[in-house]
């Protein structure tokens, strides 16, 4: 079969499906719709027909495009369109989700799977309620009970519901919390102190002191240490008056000691 006809076929079955269909599915039923073929559809070939499908929804002329979200393939509105379709459902479809929910499904999405008690453990206070919010949306489900640990626990994981609600395609998908913390990371930070930099060589004075510089470490401890020390001993080759070294490095007294 050829792409241009295969593509109706797949357009047809994405629109009709309740759930988001897969690659594989769509393969699996454009062959058993056209079981009298010779030669049955490959997934390669299945796959061409959707990059054509994306394209051509892709463009401005269509309020909603075919998108991979939710583990499969759906159609979609854009989302310059997402006040006009609110008005529809009216508030419950505006409705977010509350900052307590939104904590415990993040926790549930990165730690998955996981039992109510480790997720108030982290978050420090109950979360009864919150649990239950998300069951109703159907955001997380019950994938069992942990049956190393007393009681024998519920353990939630998130439901594809949870990637179609936040368009993503799989768990692996969510952004890696090594990528959210770069961002707010303080890196130590070198501050230069005094004119040295902004000045020209020679417009400093001759009795200007050493440049002076402060250094923040990792641990957050402010450093502070000046280039080109100058030794505290005023005296030049670093000898103070009426001392003299003796060549065994010991100290000798001088003639001007008085004994």
């Amino acid at each position: 079969m050829e792409i241009g006809h295969l593509i109706p076929h797949i357009e047809a079955l994405i629109f009709a499906s309740d759930k988001p269909l897969s690659s594989m599915e769509i393969t699996e039923l454009i062959n058993h719709a056209f079981g009298f073929m010779e030669e049955k559809l490959t997934l390669d070939q299945v796959q061409t027909a959707l990059d054509g499908i994306v394209e051509k929804y892709g463009s401005e002329f269509y309020p909603f495009e075919v998108k991979e979200s939710g583990g499969g393939w759906q159609f979609l509105t854009k989302k310059d369109f997402h006040k006009t379709i609110a008005q529809l459902n009216g508030e419950k479809f505006l409705k977010r989700l509350s900052s307590a929910a939104m904590e415990t499904l993040a926790i549930i999405a990165y730690k998955q799977p996981i039992t109510k008690g480790e997720i108030e453990s982290i978050r420090g206070v109950s979360s009864d309620y919150s649990i239950q919010k998300l069951l109703e949306k159907e955001l997380i489900i019950i994938s069992g009970r942990n049956e190393n640990m007393p009681g024998k626990p519920l353990i939630y994981c998130t439901s594809r519901s949870f990637m179609d609600y936040f368009g993503i395609n799989t768990a692996a998908d969510l952004p890696k919390l090594k990528e959210i913390f770069s961002e707010t990371m303080a890196e130590p930070t070198h501050i230069v102190r005094g004119t040295t930099e902004e000045l020209p060589e020679e417009e400093h004075g001759a009795g200007e002191g050493p440049e002076s510089i402060l250094i923040v470490s990792e641990g957050g401890v402010l450093i502070e240490h000046a280039e080109n020390e100058r030794s505290d001993n005023p005296h030049p080759g670093g000898e103070e008056p009426g001392h003299h070294g003796s060549p065994d490095g010991t100290e000798q007294d001088g003639p001007g000691d008085g004994k």
